[in-house]
């Protein structure tokens, strides 16, 4: 039977980091505000110029490093990004044309914040088909370019910034189980309004921008990400007790510390990097494993549950040994 492994983790933050203090500069917030309600201190922010395939190429050649691959190893490139270069060819072909190997496929996969979780079953599912040996699979975002930065109650909140894995062919279980779900009828509970489709000149730099139904996003995220941790276990057949690491989605302290409580799992099992990264969207779940990769919280023979929750609604989960 041919299962898939995460084999290399690489990740990219932009040079520019911007802390709460800066923030509080330029619009009615504290540090001390920021920090309660979120947990995140510090955002990294693209330069001018700096688009999303560029992060995502830094973070796959680190990924590819790691991993002892080179660029024409890889035989299926998949983006997870909301905020692409263009709105067509793929910002997947971009990252694709920067590293040299064209002819092998490359998309974009959109769901937001649970983008990495839906790239990681589309990988997963390529390679148990045998349609593909060794995927290169990133999560990238410049959020920074969908945010009203007058609006303190969504500024604060992200990030810019890529991470990336190498998954390969293997004959033993890496990727146990991967589980994806999505309920559009909470479209606008977290949403930008405006798009391709859907343009109205006279507002469309009003809705140009991330707008965000707090209350109703954390219930839902709480709950759906709790029952899914309940979830993925069980169908394992495993004890909370038996999960080395949790890496979720970075996106408010508040939420990962309740998905934990729900999940029946210790903060000491939990990697939080939301403080130093803020909400990155689909880049925040593979730049926090590759953090405790490099920093040697997570080793070899591990397990490890990923949980994401995103716009749409869109929630994800899987359950992998390093």
């Amino acid at each position: 039977m041919i299962y898939s492994r995460v084999v290399g983790t690489g990740r990219y933050l932009p040079e520019k980091r911007l802390t709460n203090d800066e923030l509080a500069e330029t619009i009615d917030t504290t540090d001390a505000w920021i920090t309660q309600r979120t947990g995140i201190k510090a955002r990294h922010i693209a330069a001018e110029g700096e688009t999303t395939s560029d992060l995502a190429y830094k973070a796959a050649v680190q990924a590819l490093e790691a991993s002892q691959s080179g660029p024409k190893d890889i035989d299926l490139i998949l983006v997870a990004t909301s905020t692409p270069d263009l709105v067509f060819p793929s910002t997947a072909t971009l990252v694709q044309e920067k590293l040299g190997i064209g002819g092998c496929p490359a998309f974009d996969v959109q769901a937001v914040c649970a983008g990495f979780a839906y790239g990681l079953s589309v990988a997963d599912n390529f390679i148990r088909a045998g349609s593909s040996k060794k995927v290169l699979l990133i999560g990238a975002e410049t959020f920074s370019r969908i945010l009203d930065w007058t609006d303190r109650r969504t500024c604060v909140l992200f990030g810019d910034g890529a991470g990336a894995v190498v998954l390969e062919a293997s004959d033993t279980a890496g990727i146990h189980s991967t589980h994806i779900h999505a309920d559009g009828q909470f479209r606008d509970a977290l949403c930008v309004p405006s798009g391709v489709s859907k343009r109205y000149a006279d507002v469309i730099e009003a809705n140009a921008f991330v707008q965000m139904d707090g209350q109703k996003v954390f219930k839902w995220a709480v709950k759906e990400m709790g029952n899914l941790a309940r979830r993925t276990l069980a169908e394992n057949g495993l004890a909370a007790d038996e999960i080395d690491w949790m890496v979720p989605h970075q996106a408010n302290i508040r939420i990962i510390e309740s998905v934990a409580q729900k999940a029946g799992l210790s903060m000491d099992k939990v990697v939080v990097t939301v403080d130093q990264h803020g909400n990155t969207s689909a880049a925040s779940v593979p730049m926090a494993l590759d953090v405790a990769l490099r920093d040697g919280r997570i080793m070899p023979g591990h397990k490890i549950m990923i949980e994401a929750f995103g716009g749409g609604f869109t929630w994800g989960s899987a359950l992998l040994t390093m």
